[in-house]
C-alpha cells in the first residue's frame, strides 16, 4: 500500500503537534495536579492524568469553560487510594468544589492548606478515615455554601466560628465523634439560607441553644446524641421546616405545648423522655412519616389527618397512649 507524503504530514501533526495546540489546561494547575497524584501514590483513579495530555480532559476534575482553570476536583470510591490530603490542593486558587468521598484509607487531619481556597463553594470530605478536630480555619472560606464532613472520625467540639460563614446553605457534621454543645452562635448565621442542619450520630450534649429560634431550617437531624432539655425552639408555626429528627436523645418536654410548622412532613421523636399528649394540631399536617415511640406520652391519639395511617410501632412503648392504631381508650 502506498503511503502519501500528505498523509504522513497529517499523522505527524495529529500525534506530535495537536496535543500541545489543543492543550487548554493552565500550566501551573497541571503542575499542581501532578504533584497531588504523586502525593497520593499514583492511584488507579488518576490513571488518566498524563503530563502530555490536556488536564481539562482528565478524569475527576473540571475546568472553567472560558478560563480553563481547574474549578472542581472530585476523588471518590477508591479503597486503594491511601495517605493524607495533599497540601498542594491549596495551590489550585480557582477551585470551587473539592470532594474526597468514599475513600476509607484517606487518613490524617483536614488539610490546613484548604484555607487558601478563597473561591471554594463546596467542600465534601466524607466517608473517609479523617480524624482530628473540625478546624477553625474553615470559617475563612467565605464563599462556602455546602460543607459536608460526615462519616469520618472527627472529634472535639464544633467551632462556633462556622456561624460566620455568610453563604452557608448546608452543614453536615453527622457520623463522627464530636462532643460538647451546639454553639449558641449557630442561631446567628448571617444568611438565613441554611436549610440542611445535620449533626446526628455524634456525642453532643447539653441543651438546644435558644438562639436557634431565629433559624428556619428545611431539615434538622440531631438524632443519636446525648442532648437534653426542651428543643421546642426548633418548632414554630411560622417556620417552613420539612423534617425534624430528634430521636434517641434525652429530650424532656411537654409535646402538647408544641406548635408545629404547617410544612412539617417528617417527625421523629422516638427514644426520648417526652411527656404530655399528642397535640390535635398534628391532624392538620400532611405527614409522610412520624415516630413518637419510646417516650412518656399519655392520652388519646387524636383522630384525623394522617395519624391513623401509621401503624402501632409509631406510638408504642409510651406511658399511657391509647386509641387507634393502639388499643381503645378505657
Amino acid at each position: 500500500m502506498k503511503i502519501y507524503p500528505a498523509f504522513l504530514s497529517f499523522l505527524f501533526i495529529s500525534i506530535f503537534i495537536s496535543p500541545s495546540v489543543s492543550d487548554h489546561c493552565n500550566a501551573q494547575d497541571k503542575k499542581v495536579l501532578l504533584k497531588i497524584k504523586k502525593a497520593l501514590g499514583n492511584p488507579y483513579l488518576l490513571a488518566s492524568w498524563y503530563p502530555n495530555t490536556d488536564c481539562c480532559d482528565w478524569y475527576c476534575l473540571e475546568c472553567h469553560p472560558n478560563t480553563h482553570r481547574v474549578v472542581s476536583l472530585t476523588l471518590f470510591s477508591d479503597d486503594r487510594l491511601t495517605g493524607q490530603i495533599p497540601p498542594e490542593v491549596g495551590d489550585l486558587p480557582y477551585l470551587e468544589a473539592l470532594l474526597f468521598r468514599h475513600l476509607p484509607n484517606l487518613n490524617g487531619t483536614i488539610q490546613p492548606a484548604i484555607a487558601k481556597l478563597k473561591n471554594l463553594k463546596t467542600l465534601r470530605l466524607s466517608w473517609t478515615n479523617l480524624s482530628g478536630p473540625v478546624p477553625n480555619f474553615l470559617s475563612q472560606l467565605k464563599n462556602l455554601t455546602y460543607l459536608d464532613l460526615s462519616f469520618n472520625n472527627l472529634s472535639g467540639s464544633i467551632p462556633s466560628s462556622l456561624s460566620t460563614l455568610p453563604n452557608l446553605e448546608a452543614l453536615h457534621l453527622d457520623r463522627n465523634k464530636l462532643t460538647g454543645t451546639i454553639p449558641e452562635s449557630f442561631g446567628m448565621f448571617p444568611s438565613k439560607n441554611l436549610y440542611l442542619f445535620i449533626l446526628s450520630h455524634n456525642k453532643l450534649s447539653g441543651t438546644i441553644p435558644a438562639s436557634l429560634a431565629n433559624m428556619d431550617f428545611n431539615t434538622i437531624d440531631l438524632s443519636r446524641n446525648l442532648l437534653e432539655g426542651d428543643p421546642s425552639v426548633l418548632f414554630g408555626p411560622k417556620k417552613t421546616t420539612f423534617e425534624i429528627d430528634l430521636s434517641r436523645n434525652m429530650f424532656q418536654f411537654d409535646l402538647s405545648k408544641v406548635q408545629f410548622p404547617k410544612s412539617l412532613a417528617r417527625l421523629d421523636l422516638n427514644h426520648n423522655k417526652i411527656t404530655g399528649s399528642i397535640p390535635a394540631g398534628l391532624t392538620d399536617l400532611e405527614l409522610q412519616f412520624m415516630n413518637v415511640s419510646y417516650n412518656r406520652l399519655c392520652g388519646q391519639i387524636p383522630v384525623g389527618g394522617r395519624l391513623q395511617s401509621f401503624d402501632y410501632s409509631t406510638y408504642f412503648h409510651n406511658r399511657c397512649l391509647c386509641g387507634a392504631p393502639l388499643d381503645v381508650c378505657k
